[in-house]
């Protein structure tokens, strides 16, 4: 098969979906583009801060674009191409686009309420604090297996002892955009530029930050990065949105698109032939195609965790209603787009039907690499950058769970309307508390490794699609608006990750008798799996009621007004 043909044929594919599906929801549900937005309305230079539409859509794919749509297809490419490609094909426009566009829609429709609090608005208090407790525990995970990426991916030696250079030069270019970004966010905030002009000054900026970062690598090993990649999530948590994620998501935007461009331009110049089956099978390896493929591909499909960067952080910055379609539903196209061009160049690189050896992104990174060296790049320069690729990755997704873990333990613990909050509530509500606990529960997760974190973070993110799924076609049909579009993808979603975690649970009892049961590791796991499980089925059966009433408010409907030239 021609990678060239499938590249083409999700481009074309993609382009259709947002013109005519993501048009068509806007018609349907309506938006106000002479509406004041959260952003404008609660506006306090931290959390709620306008922001131009490609900077809201820069940060919005920068966190929600992690090492998943990587990773995810090459690993489920063991069932062949064929299935990978048609779940992140219908996942992506079905799933994924229309639950990343309609969190959105609804937090904006609601003064920028998180997912947490929109269920309480739509569901009730008992259905909130299952959910803020589920996308707690859920964070930690998250925070966990990323930090331990990045920490590794900046590990500044190799395991004989010799100097990794393109690691330490991605860590040296890392800590380079965090000083620079919050320059960067000065500048903005107090001259306010032009698109073009802001435009210009980051990519005058990111030039020399990856200049500077690979002629001055810093050496540290995984350890140390580990203590700094926490203490800047600590940092990202509490310091004013303008001032640091932003502006450094901005900046990034510059690494992923150009990694994305630079993918896609090398698979049109090498028109390379895909030399794995279309289909393999069903069962590989032990492991069946049911759940496991729609479990593997999570971020560019469908992730629960788009959710809640789309209700947590991108809806208190949209400037206006009419930006929301490429925010949410574009954003999460471009990333399924990113899973296609990943799976097509991992399978021209096998041979006879066998994947290369080595981790998906090396594989990946490999590849890319070369294709910027078709283009004149000098070797070292391609790989530093790569490398600095799938840190920023992950570094852009830690950050923005660190501050939504930090707020739904706020909201976890916020008193109801015309309660007090005690002493106990307030001291978790405190900015740097809140930060503090999330942070320390999930660096003892982190200690676990990423490959022990990963299988149940993967069935956790896609569960949690499910919840919010359900509790989103609540708001639909609450507020007279169509919701059968959401119907299919929940259910699909919940049958799949309980599929999913019944199996984890299952492997880890296993353990008990073989005498392999590490608390620390599996332990905690198992915690984990059996606490998202009780608490998902508590969630579903809170918004199933509010879903069956069909209980219709009457005003929102002003809001549901069709804008042409959408």
């Amino acid at each position: 098969m021609n990678g060239l043909m499938v590249v083409g044929f999700a481009i074309v594919f993609f382009t259709a979906a947002y013109l005519v599906y993501g048009r068509w929801l806007v018609r349907t549900w309506g938006i106000d583009v002479d509406a004041k937005t959260p952003a404008h309305e609660f506006e306090d230079g931290k959390d709620y801060s306008p922001a131009s539409r490609f900077t809201v859509f820069a940060d919005q794919f920068s966190s929600i674009a992690g090492a998943g749509p990587i990773t995810g297809p090459i690993i489920a490419a063991m069932f062949g191409w064929l299935p990978a490609l048609l779940w992140l094909l219908v996942g992506g426009v079905f799933f994924g686009a229309v639950q990343d566009f309609t969190a959105l829609y609804a937090s904006v429709k609601n003064q920028g309420k998180s997912m947490g609090l929109l269920i309480e608005q739509y569901v009730g208090k008992t259905g909130r604090r299952l959910f803020l407790l589920f996308c707690w525990l859920f964070t930690l995970l998250v925070i966990a297996a990323f930090a331990d990426i990045v920490a590794n991916t900046f590990n500044g030696f190799a395991k004989d002892g010799s100097l990794a250079v393109p690691n330490a030069s991605a860590a040296s270019i890392s800590m380079l955009y965090i000083f620079v970004a919050m320059g960067f966010g000065f500048f903005i905030r107090k001259f306010q530029p032009k698109e073009g002009v802001k435009l210009a000054v980051g990519f005058v900026l990111f030039l020399a930050m990856m200049t500077a970062g690979i002629a001055f690598p810093m050496y540290f090993d995984a350890t140390v990065w580990r203590y700094v990649v926490f203490g800047y999530c600590f940092i990202a948590s509490v310091l004013p949105m303008w001032l640091l994620m932003q502006p450094r998501d901005y900046l990034s935007s510059f690494l992923l698109l150009g990694m994305l461009a630079g993918a896609v331009i090398g698979v049109l110049v090498a028109n390379p032939t895909i030399n794995m089956p279309a289909f393999v099978g069903f069962e590989v390896n032990g492991l069946s195609l049911f759940p496991i493929l729609f479990i593997t591909i999570a971020c560019g499909a469908v992730s629960g965790f788009h959710s809640l960067v789309s209700s947590g952080t991108s809806s208190k910055t949209v400037n206006n209603e009419k930006d929301m379609l490429s925010v949410g539903y574009g954003a999460m196209l471009v990333e399924s787009l990113l899973g296609v061009v990943a799976l097509v160049i991992v399978c021209s690189a096998a041979s006879d039907g066998v994947l290369p050896q080595g981790t998906p992104f090396q594989t990946f990174a490999g590849a890319v690499g070369g294709f910027f060296m078709m283009f004149g790049l000098p070797q070292h320069v391609a790989v530093c950058f790569m490398t600095m690729c799938v840190s920023a990755l992950a570094m852009t997704t830690i950050d923005s769970v660190a501050r939504i873990g930090r707020m739904s333990l706020q909201e976890l613990f916020a008193a109801d309307e015309g309660e007090e909050q005690n002493a106990v509530a307030k001291f978790f509500s405190n900015n740097y508390v809140s930060t503090a606990v999330t942070l320390l529960l999930a660096y003892l997760l982190c200690l676990a490794g990423y490959m022990n974190i990963w299988p149940l973070f993967g069935a956790a993110n896609q569960l949690l699609s499910a919840l919010v799924l359900i509790a989103l076609a609540v708001f639909l049909r609450t507020t007279g608006r169509k919701g059968w579009m959401l119907y299919v993808p929940m259910t699909f979603m919940f049958l799949v990750t309980m599929s999913a975690l019944v199996l984890s649970v299952m492997g880890i009892y296993t353990k008990l008798g073989t005498g392999d049961f590490v608390f620390m590791v599996d332990g905690l796991q198992l915690i984990l799996a059996l606490a998202l499980m009780t608490l998902a089925v508590m969630v579903v059966k809170h918004c199933g009621k509010e879903l069956i009433s069909g209980r219709v408010e009457d005003d929102e409907e002003e809001s549901k007004e069709p804008v042409a030239g959408m």
